[in-house]
């Protein structure tokens, strides 16, 4: 299966947008050390990438544009880009997923939206377990930590944390991958009419 020109340069452009929206809107959060900054990365992410897979309707194009942003990650000033070059791929890898088995659609965008938000919940156990060899109840209790301080309350209240956490990046994910499909649809529709009708 090859791709075509028109395809590639489609693959660049989204992947480039994603990479410069990692780097300087990943900056400007983590400067002001918002938590949860990789959740708010990851739906802006998401609502790039598939905004481009409505344009490029080929399978793997998600993953290419993952593949490209990471690579631009890499020109990051300062920090460690390997855990988030990593999370990037990731989140790629999870949508495409869910696009490779579900036939594209607003649902299938809105879960594949969700499940690579979502995945940023679970990236630091990942990288901090695995990799890093931090023991699984210092990573779980930093990020209860840091849900206790987002809402307010006791880091003991553990269930409805956990609860809002999921359900929030769930939510958050969502909302990119259906805003991809409505607002990349529409704007195809107007740039050739004649590829309006339903994929």
């Amino acid at each position: 299966m090859r791709w075509n020109t028109r395809e590639l340069v489609i693959i660049g452009l989204f992947g480039a947008l994603w990479g410069s929206v990692e780097i300087g809107l990943g900056s400007l959060l983590h400067a002001f050390r918002l938590p949860f900054a990789g959740g708010i990365l990851a739906a802006v992410g998401m609502l790039i990438a598939l905004s481009g897979r409505v344009f490029v309707d080929r399978r793997g194009a998600v993953v290419f544009m993952g593949v490209v942003t990471a690579l631009l990650k890499m020109l990051s000033v300062g920090g460690l880009v390997f855990r988030p070059m990593l999370g990037i791929l990731a989140e790629s890898l999870l949508a495409e997923a869910v696009l490779l088995v579900a036939r594209p659609s607003r649902s299938a965008f809105t879960v594949a939206g969700s499940v690579a938000v979502l995945w940023t919940l679970v990236h630091p156990f990942l990288t901090g377990v695995l990799l890093a060899g931090q023991a699984f109840l210092a990573v779980a209790s930093t990020l209860l930590q840091a849900g206790a301080r987002l809402l307010g309350i006791g880091s003991d209240a553990v269930t409805v944390i956990v609860i809002v956490l999921v359900g929030g990046h769930l939510a958050g994910g969502a909302i990119a991958g259906s805003l991809a499909w409505s607002a990349a649809r529409t704007i195809r529709e107007r740039l050739a009419p004649e590829e309006g009708a339903d994929p």
